[in-house]
């Protein structure tokens, strides 16, 4: 029995990684195939066929748009169902994927079990989830496989400075970016208004607002206070700069390293987490240099302060 074949594109390796090991531990049968960026990935489709796209958008060389408006100009890739993975939740780069025959969208960040929910309907409105199943070995479907594993969110891709917009009522449209101007957050805090290095966030279990304590090239030192939502180790998000003139966020892709007590005390209210940033694009690099050079971060981070 042929095997169903699954592409991953992103620019990053610790997300491809992360992405193939919560396919296969959920799909025991599946072919993956891997590719850094859209060009890759345009010469691997030209040499053999697969049965799903899941695909970063923002990527050097080729993006994931570009990657798909090339997939369904070509005959044998018009009907492979392509799987967005995005940040982007405004209604303008929606349509435009749309138009362009994206078949269904992930909002990064997400947990494992929407990754294995999207990448089930998509296999199977193209006829392909029973041939998956049946190659899976018998002890993986008896025990579910991994179904509790914790998968965290494709994040790969550049970072955007973008103005806020509101998000499509598609459910099917990644969820948008949950604003807070740099008083709230700091409010929410529980620092005083008026702080610099204000940011969110986002984990796939939802969004926490954080203070900048310091900022380099490669990773972020956030604080954060203690709450139901408890960030850990590995786990992939976005952290959300609200940094710009204008209301404008920087949407930087990343995971976190380290988790650890502000405080020297067992039950200290305030935790410092390191954000690494997955992705060295120019972009990217560019914005977190200008962030650096402004010197948005909390020098003398004092709780309850």
């Amino acid at each position: 029995m042929s095997k169903v074949s699954v592409l991953v594109v992103d620019d990053a390796t610790f997300i491809r990684d992360l992405v193939k090991k919560g396919l296969r531990d959920h799909f025991p049968g599946v072919q993956i195939v891997e590719a850094i960026n859209g060009r890759k990935a345009q010469q691997l489709l030209g040499r053999q066929s697969v049965d799903l796209i899941l695909c970063d958008w923002e990527m050097p060389e080729m993006t994931g748009l570009e990657l798909l408006s090339w997939c369904r100009e070509q005959d044998n890739l018009k009907t492979v169902p392509f799987i967005m993975v995005t940040s982007r939740g405004d209604k303008d780069n929606v349509v435009q994927a749309i138009q362009a025959g994206v078949s269904d969208f992930i909002g990064k960040p997400f947990s494992n079990e929407q990754l294995v929910t999207k990448v089930k309907k998509a296999l199977s409105r193209a006829g392909k989830l029973q041939t998956l199943m049946a190659s899976a070995p018998p002890k993986m479907l008896s025990s579910g496989g991994f179904a509790n594993d914790s998968l965290a969110a494709l994040t790969g891709g550049q970072a955007q400075v973008i103005k806020p917009t509101a998000a499509p009522a598609d459910a099917a449209a990644p969820r948008p970016v949950v604003q807070a101007t740099p008083a709230a957050s700091a409010k929410s805090a529980g620092q005083a208004p008026g702080g610099r290095g204000q940011g969110q966030l986002r984990l796939p279990g939802g969004t926490m607002n954080c203070v900048i304590k310091a900022l380099s090239l490669k990773d972020a030192q956030l604080v954060v206070k203690r709450a139901e939502l408890l960030p850990q180790v590995l786990e992939s998000a976005v952290l959300d700069l609200e940094q710009g003139e204008g209301g404008e966020v920087a949407r930087l892709n990343g995971y976190l390293h380290a988790v650890a007590a502000l405080e020297p005390k067992p039950d200290s209210e305030w935790l410092v987490l390191t954000f690494k940033f997955v992705d060295r694009d120019p972009q990217k690099l560019d914005y977190l240099s200008r962030l650096i050079a402004r010197g948005t971060t909390q020098k003398h981070f004092v709780p309850g302060a």
